[in-house]
């Protein structure tokens, strides 16, 4: 398993070497996990986790500090020999590879639960193969998505381990912390306890197992909410745990409580009670909080749900992402569910009911994915070790080949099978959809990332009102403070810089203007800055972008293709323009 691993580290490293060497993170979200991190470890409180350098300061974030923890102890530990910023550099290498080490371990131990150590190594290829998982994964790639993917892992792992209050114990603990970390784990969460629960339905001598689960559950998520959140604990919220959450998480335990000492009664009363139990947790909710039935998302003001939310794909469906994604997302996913059916086929006994358990939840985890593009990550793991079976018998039968010519030609045959999303994404790629729509090019030259932004950092420190997607790295590269990042929290402050850029110009300065902003600053050629262009073509950064000059706007010399412009202010009484 360790060569597994040292392998698949080595060719993430080689892949994304030239990023690494100049911590050009992936994602905006990356840029803004190592800035909380940094904001902790310089004093900032542990209970939290806003982000002060943002919208004069009021600037709420639902993330968790579990996930701070890796980063800051790598950090803490290597800062007295390294020095502050190679410390944070081998940090952001260093955890998403010890969060492979981590999956990839758990996909060997299904596999090796469910079929045996035949499943292991094959397993291991197609979770290394995968790029929904790897991509998470990969070095450089700090947020949560990698640690949700590994307790799912966890929890899926001890549904299917002997059925004693051990393993509920344990598949409680994960689920808890999943959901600690994000919410966005509810999904799957949920599907593991609704496996566990037909389980029970089914084989009623796994009431410990079932009855652990659940306690463990609602009290390991109290617990971790009362040390992660002190003072905050309290308070309301739809997309991070809640008293409103841990509220329907225990009227569910009480149910299913209820339910294990009703369930010598036979099947239908099995049925019937946790038929009763769910629906008491869905009034609960109801009761409590029932904007939350509408999603975290709901409330956005129209602008921000149009231009920013519709636009963030990976909380959208598949059929919303591009053919090849959709593809290199379910295509493993889908030879899993074949898979899970050989094996499930093949088997007998307690092996063939661990067999249906997993294959429930791989199909939980597969239509998860299909609503939600980023879920696919764990729809990928989960699929690994289901997938094994048809790739360990195609294997099998191509060794078992007598001449050597076509016993090699088979075997690499085969173990191209390994990457079904790769072949699928591939054979769609090579067939033209169709010319793409035509966008304007602009004549100034493009940000390559937003590396490019850094630049800022030789200017005199000031608010920079700066497009959303740039601005967790600008905070992170340089001591400016600006207004909004892509968190749904703060959409009015997501409002007021997608109307500084979509506006007409009297009106994007008045939104400017109301944010005290020292300077506007872009990215030319970034898709977010192609976007509100192409939006709004009379708007003020498509003004801006063909040359526009305008006398509140000063144009301050910077190297690379960034643009930056002071922002003056009107006259004042007793003042000056700035």
């Amino acid at each position: 398993m360790l060569g597994g691993w040292a392998l698949a580290s080595l060719v993430l490293l080689v892949a994304g070497w030239s990023a690494i060497m100049v911590r050009a993170l992936p994602d905006a979200d990356d840029s803004m996990r190592l800035l909380e991190v940094r904001d902790w470890l310089a004093g900032q409180s542990w209970f939290d986790v806003a982000q002060h350098r943002l919208n004069g300061g009021d600037f709420p974030m639902h993330w968790s500090r579990l996930v701070d923890l890796p980063l800051a102890a790598v950090i803490v530990a290597l800062r007295p020999v390294l020095g502050g910023a190679l410390a944070e550099q081998v940090a952001v290498v260093v955890v998403p590879l010890l969060t492979l080490l981590a999956a990839l371990a758990l996909v060997a131990s299904i596999a090796r639960r469910l079929g045996g150590d035949t499943l292991v190594i094959p397993a291991m290829l197609m979770a290394g193969l995968t790029i929904p998982l790897t991509f998470q994964l990969s070095p450089l790639r700090i947020d949560h998505h990698g640690w949700q993917t590994v307790f799912a892992l966890a929890a899926a792992r001890m549904v299917i381990a002997q059925p004693d209050a051990r393993s509920g114990l344990l598949t409680g603990a994960a689920l808890a912390t999943l959901l600690t970390i994000s919410l966005e784990g509810l999904p799957i969460a949920a599907a593991i306890c609704g496996v566990a629960a037909l389980a029970w339905v089914v084989q009623p001598q796994r009431s410990p197992m079932l009855r652990t689960l659940m306690l463990t559950l609602v009290g390991g998520a109290t617990v971790l909410q009362v040390a992660t959140r002190g003072p905050g604990f309290w308070l309301p919220a739809c997309d991070a745990l809640a008293p409103a959450w841990l509220a329907v998480l225990g009227v569910a335990t009480v149910g299913v409580v209820i339910a294990v000492a009703v369930g010598r009664f036979g099947v239908v009363a099995r049925l019937a009670a946790l038929g009763v139990a769910a629906a008491a947790a869905a009034a609960t909710l109801l009761m409590l909080a029932p904007v939350c039935l509408a999603g975290p998302f709901a409330t956005l003001p129209p602008l921000v749900y149009q231009v920013w939310y519709l636009g963030v794909l990976e909380g959208r469906p598949v059929w919303e992402q591009e053919p090849v994604w959709a593809a290199a997302t379910l295509a493993l996913p889908l030879a899993g569910l074949i898979g899970a059916g050989l094996g499930w086929r093949s088997a007998a006994g307690e092996a063939r009911q661990r067999w249906a358990m997993f294959g429930l939840l791989l199909l939980a985890a597969t239509l998860i994915a299909v609503a939600v593009s980023r879920a696919g990550a764990t729809a990928n793991a989960l699929a690994a070790p289901a997938a094994a079976v048809w790739l360990a018998r195609l294997l099998a039968r191509a060794r078992n080949l007598t001449r050597p010519v076509p016993r090699v030609l088979a075997t690499v045959a085969v173990l191209a099978l390994a990457a079904p999303g790769t072949l699928a994404a591939t054979a769609l790629h090579a067939f033209p959809r169709g010319a793409a729509p035509k966008t304007q090019i602009s004549h100034r030259p493009s940000c390559a990332s937003t590396r490019d932004m850094r630049v800022l950092g030789a200017l005199p420190p000031g608010i920079v009102f700066a497009p959303i997607d740039l601005t967790p790295a600008l905070l992170l590269d340089t001591p400016h403070r600006a207004i909004a990042g892509g968190y749904h929290r703060s959409a009015a402050a997501m409002a007021r810089v997608i109307t500084g850029f979509l506006a007409p110009p009297a009106q994007a300065q008045a939104a400017i203007l109301a944010t005290h902003a020292d300077y506007l600053a872009v990215c030319p050629g970034m898709q977010e800055m192609i976007a509100y262009r192409d939006r709004a073509p009379d708007g003020m950064w498509a003004r801006l972008e063909r040359g526009e000059r305008f006398d509140w706007l000063r144009p301050v010399p910077v190297r690379g293709p960034a643009l930056v412009w002071r922002v003056i202010r009107p006259l004042r009484e007793g003042g000056s323009a700035r």
